[in-house]
């Protein structure tokens, strides 16, 4: 017998039982709803038997790894579809994603959205079936039996089995996958399905490859969950921060520079807002800002690890016969300012915030407007301090971050991610680190998930993952303790006690990348910024040509009050110009005419809630510069 604990309670049950038996001995309700299992912390197959005395606990969908099994399972459901409808397709791989799942297909010609109709038909046919799902492990002849003329399932067949590891498969009927899992325990658990999209994706990535159409998904066990997704997605069409950046002339992306956004006037006034707020907040908290080249030699990189960690993400060039490389992270050159002078422990805390401009090597096809770009600016930061100096300063960036988002009006979740296979420094170091930050982050009283093996190869850290105003999740700020990098950079201080010693180092960013937190703020905010963030902050709209001169009195006086302010002298109609004012997101329209002009007034009208009345120019000056001044929310 062994003993299992579930959410703290402990049961007995026979060895070898599964955790599907597991579920259905807690309740019928539980069985049928469960789509993996958690054991020991890691996420498992329904199928897999508990041999040994271990906490255990039964997934969901409400659960990010039951979502996971749901999904991969909904992805097999439609390659099945897939195969009886397009016996010559040849199947490449098809992982779960945040979102639903994809899958890539090659041998046919590229599937489009008149085809999914037959193709969720076919998968509902499947799903009506209720064919159990069957998982075992095979040989890798049997492998090649199974899969003959599927030569992508055989390229990954060789070379799992050259690595040494386990071969699994999983059947449903006449379909079978190669697949680690884990999965729904039957086809009949999954419910309301739809295909979203479809688009080309060469194999493994790689371009001298083979094209193959990647079939994307999703699925909910209920229809008015999938009714709710689908409106989130027209919801986010509306807010696609590429097309309202164009709209509202902010940014711009052009064939000359693949990944490398141009802002436009209006968008460098927002950009310019963001960073002057970051640079206030920053020295509130006693942070100095710096600045480190763009460029430095191969000796730096491969002492910082990132040559031989991350060389494949970075732009390198030869100057006088010496590599170089341009900077993808900014921390190297904030080892080298700390080693510009001697430190005492008196000194500690050191704070360093960076606005680097950093490049990176993205594949093409990943690119997608400001979200995922080559060149970026990192608000980064490198703090420098004595071990028991840890705990507190963790906490201070949490709090600088949660002051932030606030302002933003984001919600946002924190995940604790511990170390990856590809690391530098000791299990010791990395234990330690990883219980500094779950330390911290539990005196604060936060919750958090953990995410194994998710950290930086050089530490543990916390990420933060914002809410925005639809549902969907961003990851943006980070705070990774690293132990590795001062070594490595032999940095010292002078302790109370006279000797050297090493300190430790914080990376972390707030907004991570700039220009993707403006991705997200376009899109959170549908283009209509809070007044103190917005690039035209009020425009003045003359009635007629006789009004002129009025307006442009009007225009100036805001202007030396600090407020952005357009004034519309085009010969067009007042309504037209309103619309096109409301159209650009503009907070504000002053309408002036004769009567406005003769008492010194103005008819204000805000974007959201109309007409506003009549107010003297000083008034509303008063208004909107206290409203910019306290950075409200609209």
């Amino acid at each position: 017998m062994i003993q299992v604990t579930l959410k703290g309670e402990v049961r007995e049950f026979e060895s070898g039982i599964t955790v599907a038996e597991i579920a259905k001995s807690i309740g019928m309700g539980l069985y049928k709803a469960a789509c993996a299992g958690r054991i020991n912390g890691k996420a498992v197959d329904l199928r897999t038997p508990v041999t040994q005395d271990c906490e255990v606990a039964i997934l969901t969908f409400d659960d990010p790894d039951g979502k996971h099994a749901y999904w991969h399972t909904a992805a097999h459901i439609m390659a099945q579809a897939i195969q009886h409808l397009y016996p010559e397709a040849h199947f490449g791989i098809g992982p779960a994603l945040e979102n639903g799942w994809y899958y890539d297909i090659g041998g046919v010609k590229p599937f489009t959205p008149e085809e999914f109709p037959a193709i969720e038909a076919e998968m509902k046919k499947i799903v009506k079936a209720n064919l159990p799902i069957e998982q075992r492990t095979i040989t890798v002849e049997e492998g090649r039996e199974i899969f003959a003329g599927q030569p992508y399932k055989l390229e990954l067949l060789e070379e799992y089995a050259e690595k040494g590891w386990e071969l699994s498969i999983y059947t449903q009927g006449d379909f079978t996958d190669l697949c680690a899992g884990p999965h729904l325990m039957s086809t009949g658990a999954v419910k309301a399905v739809k295909l979203t999209s479809a688009a080309s994706a060469y194999w493994r990535g790689d371009a001298s490859r083979d094209s193959l159409c990647r079939m994307y998904g999703i699925a909910f066990p209920k229809a008015s969950e999938l009714e709710a997704y689908l409106n989130m997605l027209e919801e986010a069409k509306k807010r696609d921060h590429r097309k309202l950046g164009k709209e509202l002339g902010l940014f711009t992306l052009m064939e000359e520079g693949p990944g490398f956004p141009f802002f436009l006037p209006k968008g460098m006034v927002l950009k310019n807002t963001l960073i002057d707020y970051w640079r206030e907040v920053h020295t509130k908290a006693g942070y100095q800002e710096i600045s480190t080249p763009l460029m430095l030699n191969r000796a730096l990189w491969e002492r910082s690890g990132h040559w031989d960690h991350y060389k494949n993400n970075m732009y390198t060039t030869v100057i006088d016969d010496t590599d170089f490389a341009v900077k993808p992270m900014n921390c190297p050159g904030g080892m080298l300012v700390y080693k510009t002078q001697l430190h005492s422990y008196r000194d500690l805390p050191l704070r360093l915030g960076e606005l680097g401009i950093v490049h990176r090597h993205e594949m093409s096809g990943t690119l997608h407007g400001l979200m995922r770009v080559r060149c970026f600016t990192q608000d980064d930061a490198h703090i420098f301090m004595t071990p028991d100096q840890i705990k507190d300063e963790i906490k201070g960036v949490v709090s600088l971050i949660d002051q932030v988002y606030s302002l933003f009006g984001f919600e946002y979740h924190i995940e604790l991610s511990t170390m990856p296979e590809d690391h530098m420094g000791s299990d010791e170091d990395w234990a330690r680190a990883t219980d500094a930050l779950r330390g911290a982050i539990e005196d604060l009283g936060r919750e958090y998930e953990v995410n194994e093996g998710d950290g930086a190869f050089y530490g543990p850290k916390l990420d933060f993952h914002l809410v925005d105003a639809i549902g969907r999740t961003w990851q943006c700020g980070t705070i990774q303790l690293d132990m590795q990098l001062p070594e490595r950079f032999e940095l010292e201080y002078t302790g109370e006690d006279g000797q050297k010693h090493r300190p430790v180092m914080i990376h972390r960013v707030v907004f991570g990348s700039i220009e993707r937190f403006i991705g997200i703020l376009i899109e959170h905010f549908a283009g209509a910024f809070p007044t103190w963030l917005a690039p035209v902050q009020a425009k003045v709209i003359p009635i007629s040509e006789k009004c002129h001169d009025y307006a442009e009195k009007v225009q100036k006086e805001l202007e030396a009050a600090g407020v952005r302010v357009e004034a519309d002298f085009r010969p067009e109609k007042m309504g037209y110009k309103i619309r096109e004012a409301q159209l650009q997101k503009i907070p504000y329209m002053l309408v002036v005419g004769e009567k406005e002009a003769e008492t010194g007034t103005v008819s204000v009208r805000h974007r959201k809630n109309g007409d506003l009345g009549s107010l003297s120019v000083g008034d509303f000056v008063e208004k909107i510069t206290q409203e910019i001044a306290s950075r409200a929310k609209d």
